[in-house]
């Protein structure tokens, strides 16, 4: 059962928009588009007006217009990593169940004191490298955001690169870094109308493109000689790999 999703409330009420500037499938002729891309969003505050999970919400809107599935994780009470033995708590088992479900994510993380806050970095803390040979990140694509409640900084999202690099996700070049969050959303928690609501969308667009590009080769794009070794796994003749050799020689 998903307990644990948040519900998108108006997903289709975009006030911010200019509609006569959108392209709905951005991502048309990059790839196969027989089904929706997967997205898995996390944010980084547990407070009622957390500016995190609008920003999330508002991109997870533009995320459905442009035809992709979404997913928003509520982490209100997911455990401290190792506070509970053998992580077997609920709330990780589902996490990690959304991150395999995921064909790309979308991480937005308040600045606090210079940083991402524990919340988001114990959410990623949950997600392993490798999990009963299955990898909850790995070729996955990557949209990274933050918030702040003062000027404009990107050590949050410089930060989150660096855990995507880490996660063996490939985190798209563009990124969103909202200042003074407290002034970007109307009372019913829309964001209004600015560049920084522009450049969500700008993100949004790029995610979905670089989703449907690799999906199809996320698979060959990760495939490692280390691992192959360590599993004893013989390369056939007809491989990526050996094609791709034979061609170089």
């Amino acid at each position: 059962m998903m307990s644990r999703l948040r519900t998108l409330t108006d997903p289709d009420h975009l006030p911010a928009l200019d509609p006569r500037l959108i392209i709905h499938r951005p991502a048309e002729g990059l790839g196969p588009m027989e089904r929706p891309p997967r997205i898995l969003l996390l944010y980084g505050s547990l407070r009622e007006r957390s500016f995190s999970r609008l920003a999330v919400e508002e991109a997870a809107r533009l995320l459905q217009m442009f035809g992709a599935q979404t997913r928003i994780f509520d982490p209100s009470d997911l455990p401290l990593p190792d506070q509970v033995a053998g992580d077997d708590h609920p709330a990780v088992a589902e996490l990690r169940e959304h991150a395999l479900w995921s064909e790309g994510q979308v991480w937005c993380s308040p600045e606090r004191h210079g940083q991402i806050t524990g919340i988001m970095k114990t959410q990623i803390d949950h997600l392993p490298l490798e999990l009963k040979g299955k990898r909850p990140t790995q070729g996955r694509t990557l949209a990274v955001m933050q918030v702040s409640g003062g000027s404009q900084s990107f050590n949050a999202v410089n930060t989150l690169r660096l855990l995507g690099r880490w996660m063996r996700m490939f985190t798209i070049p563009n990124q969103s870094s909202v200042a003074m969050a407290y002034k970007e959303f109307d009372e019913a928690g829309r964001m209004r109308p600015s560049s920084y609501y522009d450049r969500i969308v700008d993100v949004m667009e790029e995610l979905v493109r670089f989703t449907i590009l690799t999906r199809p080769h996320a698979a060959q794009l990760v495939d490692r000689y280390s691992e192959r070794k360590d599993k004893g796994i013989v390369t056939p003749a007809d491989s990526h790999i050996s094609a791709a050799l034979s061609r170089s020689a």
